[in-house]
């Protein structure tokens, strides 16, 4: 294996670890509250590499760098003897549960305060408008910050390009809610939309190579499996140095009910798909906005540590809601495989700007993945801390736990469910590499 592919995977454990390991000290910490023993706690599965023991409690470094765990005595059996889990209180209990998600929340906040202290966020300003745009004759103006589209609240920049990804445009009157001059202002308007043929991505048309920035979910490419960053190389036998070049190869091919034949790059490999446009009505918010970073104060950076952290678990959620819809797929998850790939290829894409930047661009998948664990972690699945947590709700409501034999087979079966999920989602990703 190469050097660089051996730092790649360095770095990626070493954020994994990180993660697991706050996510487990919120649970140890709690239970050492409610004065609960716990018996090991472990970075990484596996055979214990070597560890040692301080008072009750055997702290271990384990062979495989994935995961971790607290084990806690009589956390998974019938015993309720003074010192075991079933024997505190039963919102003592879900605290300890609990825990775990709201430290991987804590660390996401504490990363997003280091990044928006030294880079700031990114304020949702209008930055300019195309020729004839509706949002521009209605009365938005440079300058102006978006509040909310139809009722969705906009703190970030990103948010609007959430919005169009999750809620998606549609062809009928929108309305802003926009801030100017320290006043909030309301401005409805019919949005432009148009309907061609599409093969559902987006590029810049400039000089660089023609990089894909984003998919359109359902459309024709996002069928093929291709990917934001991909490269198109070459469109139906004819070779595109850039973005420049693409645009120029469809103004004088515009698309019909044609196969049209792409080939790109992804990771250094060469790959091709053959897909046929359909018609699609694209609708445009008719503005530019803005995704740049500008620095704020120190309120401001306590309070946009915020906003980054909800950002991520609403982009969580709503990622979710897609799944659950079957807006998108199980194939389109990514596994342990992808996320190192994608570590990877920011780490790749970030050292040539420098250390800071590099760090930074770490943080910033920290940052997500430690929101996106906290949110996993809370569905109420069996095996997960949120379907234990429904057990232990279901405690307190009624006044009595559900049996513990019965509780453990469905966390069993909901593991053995897991674990056929991740295999599934880990072979997709290691297919994609290829």
């Amino acid at each position: 294996m190469k050097a660089g592919g051996n730092i790649k995977i360095f770095i990626a454990i070493v954020i994994f670890s990180i993660l697991i390991l706050f996510h487990e000290l919120g649970h140890f910490l709690l239970a050492k509250k409610n004065k609960i023993v716990v018996e090991e706690f472990s970075l990484g599965m596996g055979p214990r590499l070597f560890g040692f023991t301080r008072g009750t409690t055997r702290y271990s470094l384990k062979l495989f760098p994935f995961g971790g765990s607290c084990m806690m005595k009589g956390e998974d059996g019938e015993d309720d003897e003074e010192g075991s889990f079933n024997h505190a209180p039963v919102w003592g209990r879900i605290s300890v549960v609990l825990a775990g998600p709201v430290f991987n929340f804590i660390l996401a906040f504490v990363l997003a305060v280091i990044v928006i202290g030294i880079v700031g966020y990114d304020p949702a300003e209008i930055i300019g408008f195309p020729e004839g745009s509706p949002a521009q004759e209605a009365g938005l103006l440079e300058g102006d910050i978006i509040k909310e589209i139809n009722g969705s609240n906009i703190d970030v920049g990103r948010e609007i390009y959430n919005y169009e990804t999750f809620k998606g445009l549609k062809n009928e009157p929108m309305t802003l809610q926009v801030e100017r001059d320290g006043e909030e202002l309301e401005i409805s308007y019919q949005p432009y939309h148009q309907t061609r043929y599409m093969l559902g991505f987006n590029y810049v048309a400039d000089n660089n190579p023609a990089q894909v920035t984003s998919i359109t979910l359902n459309l024709p490419l996002h069928k093929a499996g291709m990917l934001a960053g991909d490269i198109i190389t070459s469109v139906d036998g004819t070779n595109v140095a850039s973005g420049e070049e693409l645009a120029a190869y469809f103004e004088e091919h515009p698309l019909e009910d044609q196969p049209v034949t792409l080939t790109y790059e992804r990771d250094g490999k060469e790959k091709s798909a053959e897909v046929v446009p359909v018609t699609h009505t694209n609708v445009s918010l008719g503005f530019y906005y803005n995704m740049a970073r500008e620095k704020t104060n120190l309120p401001g950076i306590i309070k946009y540590g915020a906003i980054e952290v909800k950002y991520w678990i609403k982009t969580t959620v709503q990622s979710l809601g897609m799944l659950v819809t079957g807006k998108v797929t199980v194939n389109d998850m990514s596994g342990p495989v992808g996320v190192v790939n994608v570590i990877g290829d920011t780490y790749e894409d970030s050292k040539s700007e420098g250390a800071l930047i590099t760090w930074l661009s770490m943080f910033n998948i920290m940052i997500l993945l430690s929101a996106n664990l906290g949110i996993m972690n809370l569905l109420p699945i069996p095996a997960l801390d949120g379907g234990r947590l429904v057990f232990l709700v279901i405690e307190a409501v009624r006044g009595k736990g559900i049996r513990r034999e019965t509780e453990g087979m469905i966390h069993f079966v909901g593991l053995m469910l897991l674990l056929a999920l991740m295999v599934y989602v880990t072979f997709h990703d290691i297919t994609r590499l290829f």
